[in-house]
């Protein structure tokens, strides 16, 4: 799969999240220009906490983290221009996202 201007969808169910422009593939990170779609503004809080959360980088602030992160992939699907991928870790802030993806779920610890 070619990654460069490649376009990058998430979704919260049918609704549109938003579109990543992908302008940057450093293995296993892609990122790009993030284009905001209608349902956005519900999930905008989560991925805002969510970065500060990694800023803070302490225990409390990582269990908290992850426990919001689940929530973000409760709430949102991101596909690749080929379809939907089932693992990802995605981070969104201002017009810039950047995500990791994997075809198979992520090692749990």
């Amino acid at each position: 799969m070619a990654f460069g201007g490649g376009v990058w969808r998430v979704c919260a169910g049918a609704e549109p999240v938003g579109e990543i422009l992908i302008d940057d593939a450093d293995f296993p990170w892609l990122s790009g220009g993030f284009t905001a779609g209608p349902g956005f503004t519900a999930v905008q809080d989560l991925f805002a906490r969510e970065l500060a959360l990694m800023d803070r980088d302490d225990e409390k602030g990582w269990e908290e983290w992850e426990s919001l992160y689940d929530e973000i992939r409760r709430r949102v699907s991101l596909s690749s221009p080929d379809g939907p991928v089932p693992e990802f870790l995605l981070h969104i802030e201002g017009d810039r996202a950047w995500f990791r993806w994997s075809d198979e779920p992520f090692e749990q610890e």
